[in-house]
């Protein structure tokens, strides 16, 4: 058997060595392909037709590592839920090598559930199907909505079991990202005292991520400010779209700007700023309205590691005006945060560029409305299009009362008249509105019917059919409605999500 090519350029085990531990996946009984992401695979540059199939299976389950992949283990630290650990790394997961898309940007392929890693801290490296559907399921759909996200390229069932609470059927994902630079990653090296490693990291990344920096004078601080704007601009995405990560420590907090990491992950239903579905995180640190904080912490977190390297020499003064000019890019993310946080809810409002201070406070008394009320996120925004367009009916029916949003309704058409005589017809307001406010999300209900269905009956119709939803999210029709509406308020309030380990 010929494994096909990837045409691997692995320039992580090539420039970082010491960086990782080289390992090779555990091979598994029986593979089985259960998912294949062709469009992915064409953008990769891949050839489908011998990936769709047996070979295919036996790549992504770990059976058969393709010509040219250098399968590594990761090294990274990281704190999580506050704590450090200081040495964590991949414990079930193996990068297999870069690719170069069809766009001209390199890509990490990693398998996930490939068996124990010199990481794993005493786990057995192995995942279970449903977590990995789910990634699925969540990284497609947050692709379909635009948010830069890790995409899953393959799942392929193993042939035996994991055991966890009870025995289930085994599977390994085949994950696709711009890179698994992690915060947690510059952390790794920076506890150690390893100042070089450090530097060797950043020139690194900044070569691959950020390239214009390199020669600059300040690019340490200038790669600081970087992570931290796309950072921004990510958390403010999610929070437009109801997402709650649900485990943002520091070594799920990507240098790319990707979202990584759909374990103890869910979207809002009924909005609810503190809303935490996470089994683990019972002090609501990672709660909906506390993404925005905690991403500036463990930007700070970041900021520390590249001291060094931003105060280019040992000294008291050097070193003091370092931490000042770091200090001045954390506190500047929470402006860079609300600006792309505004940007994006006026367009969800279906408004241009106006008076921030009074904008901001349409959109307050909007979501306080929403909270007030229990109204569904989602279909709030969704049915405000619907109202652009002349009929209220739907949105009013979200309401226990149908009046309840008359007043703010008189403001938001006057603030949309008072655009002037470049604004757009409310009609086509409607449209853009519509382009930008989902009608599906991946339902926390539906989402586990789809998962129990291949987890305890081997059926994955129910996962295909979410899934080709989930890639249209801005189409409403009837034959699609059951993804649209929302799950009881008791099977909410009892709704918990787990890491999947």
């Amino acid at each position: 058997m010929s494994a096909p090519t990837f045409r691997f350029d692995n320039t992580y085990a090539r420039d970082l060595q010491g960086f990782y531990a080289p390992w090779k996946p555990a091979a598994v009984p029986s593979p089985s392909l259960l998912f294949f992401n062709q469009e992915l695979a064409l953008e990769l540059g891949l050839d489908s037709k011998v990936l769709d199939g047996p070979e295919g299976a036996a790549i992504f389950a770990g059976n058969l590592v393709p010509e040219g992949a250098e399968p590594l283990a990761q090294a990274y630290a990281g704190h999580q839920f506050g704590a450090f650990s200081p040495q964590l790394g991949d414990g079930r997961a193996l990068l297999l090598g870069e690719v170069i898309d069809q766009r001209g940007c390199r890509r990490d392929i990693m398998l996930k559930g490939s068996g124990r890693t010199p990481f794993s801290r005493g786990g057995d490296g192995k995942a279970a199907i449903g977590p990995m559907l789910r990634e699925v399921l969540i990284s497609e759909a947050m692709h379909a909505l635009g948010i830069p996200t890790t995409r899953a390229l393959a799942v392929a069932g193993t042939g035996e079991p994991v055991y966890r609470q009870q025995p289930l059927p085994g599977a390994v994902l085949t994950r696709v990202a711009a890179s698994h630079l992690r915060v947690g990653t510059f952390e790794f090296f920076s506890a150690r005292g390893e100042t070089q490693r450090v530097r060797q990291l950043a020139d690194y990344t900044i070569a691959r991520h950020d390239p214009d920096l390199l020669g600059t004078g300040d690019q340490y601080l200038a790669l600081l400010q970087r992570v931290a704007q796309r950072q921004a601009a990510l958390i403010a995405q999610w929070m437009n779209v109801g997402f709650i990560h649900g485990v943002m420590n520091t070594d799920n907090v990507t240098i790319s700007g990707e979202t990584i990491d759909y374990g103890p992950c869910a979207f809002m239903e009924a909005y609810e700023p503190d809303a935490v579905f996470s089994s683990i995180d019972h002090g609501g640190r990672y709660a909906y309205s506390n993404q925005p904080l905690i991403a500036r912490w463990s930007l700070a977190r970041l900021a520390e590691t590249l001291l060094p390297l931003i105060a280019e020499e040992d000294s008291k003064s050097a070193v003091s005006k370092a931490v000042g000019q770091a200090t001045e890019v954390i506190d500047a993310f929470p402006k860079w945060h609300a600006a792309a946080l505004l940007k994006g809810q006026r367009e969800k409002l279906g408004l241009q560029g106006g008076d921030d201070g009074l904008d901001g406070a349409l959109v307050a008394d909007w979501l306080t409305l929403l909270h007030e009320h229990k109204v569904d996120f989602t279909l709030g925004w969704r049915r405000l299009a619907d109202a652009a367009g002349g009929n209220e009916t739907p949105l009013r029916s979200l309401f226990p009362h149908p009046q309840a949003a008359d007043a703010w309704l008189t403001r938001w058409r006057s603030r949309g008249e008072s655009e002037g005589g470049q604004a757009p017809e409310w009609s086509e307001r409607a449209e853009r509105m519509r382009r930008v406010n989902p009608a599906v999300i991946p339902r926390n209900h539906r989402v586990e019917e789809a998962l129990s269905a291949a987890s305890e009956k081997e059926d994955l119709a129910p996962f295909h059919r979410l899934l080709t939803a989930l890639q249209h999210p801005y189409d409403e029709s009837q034959d699609r409605a059951e993804y649209t509406e929302p799950a009881s308020a008791e099977a909410t309030a009892c709704y918990r999500t787990f890491c999947g380990t």
